[in-house]
């Protein structure tokens, strides 16, 4: 059964969410709000995290996963960024986009896509996510809680407690966050190449 956290969309509540960052060093899975949409996160470094958010949402070896970074200094230590990419990076964020990149040596193995190398970042411009990862001290890994066959996102926190208590270990409830995801831009390439449009403006990269 998933522990429910009520939080402040403006103010969360400190206790909460050294609650729930525990719980996320712990080896919870958890269900949070960001500037997009609700998210699945863990901790970057567990394997059991990631095989129960590929089974809840059925994907395969290719997933780029995300990790959700607090700034452009901890984003910096996962992904490598030449001069003009980390300028236009830079102007759009925080906000609601994920940037695949090379990977570096911290990106643990399972994470990178298997031929590619490349890893989703992203900086979210959300209090509550915000408050998690700096509590937290280190990147969430995460990907988009949409389930599979739906084509929207889950937008309630008390409807992802009542859908997927028996698969998750914690919900932060902020109330309504959305429901489109994140653009998607790939620069591993060197060149902006969108992915997916979702909620960030796509036309800064076009």
């Amino acid at each position: 059964m998933a522990k429910y956290f009520d939080v402040h969309p403006d103010n969360p509540q400190p206790r909460s969410i050294a609650q729930v960052a525990d719980s996320i060093r712990a080896d919870a899975l958890i269900a949070y709000p960001t500037d997009s949409c609700y998210a699945l996160g863990c901790r970057l470094g567990s394997r059991d995290g990631v095989d129960r958010i590929r089974s809840i949402r059925h994907l395969d070896d290719r997933h780029h996963f995300t990790l959700v970074c607090q700034d452009f200094a901890q984003l910096g230590q996962f992904v490598r960024i030449d001069n003009d990419v980390f300028r236009a990076i830079k102007a759009s964020t925080p906000g609601s986009y994920t940037f695949i990149l090379p990977a570096t040596r911290e990106v643990p193995r399972m994470l990178q896509h298997p031929k590619k190398k490349t890893v989703g970042v992203r900086i979210p411009d959300h209090v509550v996510a915000q408050a998690l990862l700096a509590e937290l001290g280190e990147p969430l890994l995460s990907s988009t809680l949409l389930l599979p066959g739906e084509e929207e996102p889950l937008t309630q926190g008390w409807e992802i407690k009542d859908r997927l208590d028996h698969v998750l270990d914690a919900v932060v409830d902020s109330g309504d966050c959305g429901t489109e995801p994140t653009t998607v831009v790939d620069f591993s390439g060197g060149e902006a190449e969108i992915v997916r449009r979702g909620a960030g403006d796509t036309s800064r990269f076009e």
